[in-house]
């Protein structure tokens, strides 16, 4: 073949390749994207020898369903403060976040129905202490046989009346709220926090108005303890039961666990998720657990299964993703991405990244840290 007819072959050729598909030759050929790179820390032998090495393994985990939801407030510590009468709120101290004991005065209401009410007692017992006298007087004539008896029977019976008067008035007093002291009566009603805890709501000013029948001014809530309502899917309604253990990791401290446990399970299932709601009472001492924060829940079940676990202090955290060091030969670490759940005992059970065999750093994993970040400082 001469050399004219090997350049005619070749054209052809390639006026073929270009009659085909846009981009299947540049599919064909276009270079495919390579995994990244595994990070490697080295230590040095005397930076290495610190570091403690221990062997990924399985073991016996109790069963456990992973559910989702809400930190809520517990509603059996919490109470809502309402206007106990009519009247104008004055005096309002409480402020959203205040911490308060029970009975801490929150506000006062000025009413008039109590300002008719304290008139009525004093000119009770006004009436009362003249009708005491005018006894007295006519006890003390009549002993002289200067009165009659039956002046003195109507003088006891007058007493008796003012007495009663006296003591119907004063209840009444205590019935709209006022407190019965040695001090001066007042038109104002003190209103006292019921239960100790925080005000977490306010919708009340000072000098506003309030019937009987308004909303709640103030919401005092006990936060020490919260509730955790997650979704129970159907199927899993049988293998949950109050008082089960539960574990709840929340966004804003992924490496805390609370403890808490199955409180109640309701009784309906929504239609649209198939899903039933389940409360969990978590003890929250240090007030960390806020209402509405998003919360993954552990719920322990009846029954164990082997799975590979970590200590807990190999993991570390970082943009939301757990990772550990992977020893790849003496004093050299690979750091690896893995998926965990909290286990018991400070154990992270792994769902991927790792398999039993592999060996991982497990303690002074900041000193492997601190060596990669000096790395790639460089």
């Amino acid at each position: 073949m001469t050399r004219a007819a090997c350049l005619l072959g070749l054209f052809l050729a390639s006026l073929s390749a270009g009659c085909g598909p846009a981009g299947e030759s540049e599919a064909a050929t276009a270079p495919k994207s390579a995994p990244p790179e595994p990070r490697i820390v080295r230590l040095a032998p005397s930076m290495a020898a610190s570091i403690r090495v221990d062997e990924v393994s399985t073991c016996d985990l109790p069963m456990t369903l992973k559910a989702f939801g809400k930190v809520q407030l517990n509603e059996d510590r919490m109470a809502y403060v309402l206007a106990p009468l009519p009247g104008q709120v004055v005096r309002l101290s409480a402020r959203t976040g205040d911490v308060v004991r029970k009975g801490d005065l929150l506000f006062m209401i000025n009413s008039r129905d109590v300002a008719a009410a304290v008139g009525d007692f004093l000119e009770s017992r006004k009436d009362l202490e003249l009708a005491e006298k005018t006894c007295a007087m006519t006890k003390a004539l009549f002993e002289g046989q200067a009165v009659s008896a039956i002046a003195l029977r109507q003088a006891e019976n007058d007493l008796a009346k003012s007495q009663g008067r006296r003591a119907r008035a004063a209840a009444i007093l205590k019935t709209l709220g006022v407190e019965m002291s040695e001090g001066e009566l007042t038109s104002l009603v003190p209103v006292r926090s019921p239960i100790a805890g925080t005000v977490i709501d306010r919708k009340v000013t000072e000098g506003q108005y309030e019937t009987a029948d308004s909303n709640a001014l103030l919401t005092v809530a006990d936060l020490t303890s919260v509730w955790v309502v997650a979704d129970l899917f159907e199927r899993d309604l049988p293998r949950v039961a109050p008082g089960e253990r539960a574990e709840v990791t929340t966004l804003a401290y992924p490496d805390r666990r609370f403890e808490g446990e199955v409180w109640r399970i309701s009784d309906g299932v929504d239609p649209n998720t198939r899903t039933l709601k389940v409360r969990i009472l978590v003890p929250n001492p240090d007030g960390r657990l806020k209402p509405e924060m998003f919360a993954s829940v552990l719920l322990y079940v009846r029954g164990a299964e082997p799975a590979v676990t970590i200590d807990a202090r190999a993991c570390f955290v970082e943009g939301g993703e757990h990772f550990v060091f992977v020893e790849q030969a003496p004093a050299q670490f690979e750091r690896r991405r893995v998926e965990v759940l909290p286990a018991p005992d400070g154990r992270y059970r792994v769902l991927g990244g790792l398999r039993a065999g592999d060996r991982i750093a497990n303690e002074d994993v900041m000193l492997l840290r601190a060596q990669e970040s000096s790395d790639t400082a460089r």
